[in-house]
């Protein structure tokens, strides 16, 4: 059987599910169940980078910074994430480490904090639209407005917005391929990773915004020279007319065909959009299948018996 590579995206609910409050035992509870899918991945021949997602965990420490705001200085966003990714990183490695020693497979997990470079002229950076962390009450939101945040006016309350320019490439990316290139797993891009621009004169600098985890995830898998884009989440499959009375799955499909719902606005931004545009691109660029499916059907999606396959023919 030769190798295989792919790159597995793990959904934000893959870690803190519904109804759970998120402890970290839950956390390491649910990472040891998804590792039992990896494992399975990798003894069938396959080469993985991981990636996933952080918002609730962001959130968290977006929470942790506003408590202990009089007590100890805040940290930045770029810190929050790269902190987030580097935890779950660790949940990840060590879960997926343990599984692979149970099952007698002699292979090392390595987590790589990443930053993605981004366009300093994206016009993103000056459109802020992404509402990450905490509610707050107005009183504390015009606080943050007065000291510079981008405070919006939701249902539950006011939350942060912020940019969340389009990623470019993984800064990584040949870190990442020869780590793979010498058979360790690597997770990578947490959370979207950490994104940078390049300044003149200066080098890479961090910005105060979030990628995308579903796009970063395809930037990583053209990075590694990836054949598969696994997408978990929490649906079963993609669905045409989502939600309403015509809604209609889609199990097999080309590229074509998924570029023509893309156009129709079939796919709304906050939810499936990024992934189907990570798709695309995926496929364009020479990926051969991008597979979406719910986070506990990974192997069943895999064989080809569940979830949305996306194939260039």
């Amino acid at each position: 059987m030769g190798i295989r590579r792919a790159v597995v995206a793990l959904g934000g609910n893959a870690l803190i599910r519904k109804n759970q409050v998120g402890t970290i035992y839950e956390q390491f509870a649910n990472t040891r169940d998804i590792s039992v899918f990896l494992v399975k991945m990798i003894k069938n021949g396959w080469d993985l980078v991981v990636t996933h997602g952080n918002g609730p965990q962001v959130g968290a420490i977006l929470l942790q910074n506003e408590a202990g705001r009089d007590l100890v200085p805040a940290m930045p966003l770029g810190i929050c994430v790269a902190e987030s990714e580097g935890y779950i990183g660790y949940m990840i490695q060590q879960c997926l480490s343990n599984a692979l020693r149970k099952e007698g497979v002699d292979k090392q997990v390595v987590t790589l904090i990443t930053q993605v470079l981004v366009d300093e002229n994206d016009p993103a950076l000056s459109n802020p639209t992404k509402p990450i962390g905490p509610y707050y009450d107005e009183r504390r939101a015009l606080q943050m407005r007065r000291e510079g945040y981008n405070m919006v006016k939701q249902a539950g309350g006011w939350r942060m917005v912020v940019p969340s320019p389009d990623p470019k490439t993984v800064v990584e990316g040949s870190i990442i391929r020869s780590m793979l290139d010498n058979g360790i797993i690597v997770i990578a891009a947490g959370g979207g990773g950490m994104p940078v621009v390049e300044k003149k004169g200066w080098g890479l600098d961090g910005l105060e915004a979030v990628v995308d985890k579903d796009l970063a995830a395809e930037r990583l898998a053209e990075a590694v020279e990836a054949e598969l884009l696994l997408i978990l989440t929490d649906v079963e499959r993609v669905y045409l007319n989502y939600n309403t009375s015509h809604q209609r799955p889609l199990d097999n499909v080309t590229l074509s065909e998924i570029k023509k719902y893309y156009n129709q606005d079939q796919f709304p931004p906050g939810s499936m959009g990024p992934k189907i545009l990570a798709a695309i691109r995926f496929l364009e660029y020479g990926g051969k299948k991008v597979i979406i499916s719910h986070i506990d059907h990974g192997w069943e999606a895999l064989q080809g018996k569940t979830g949305t396959q996306i194939s260039r023919e």
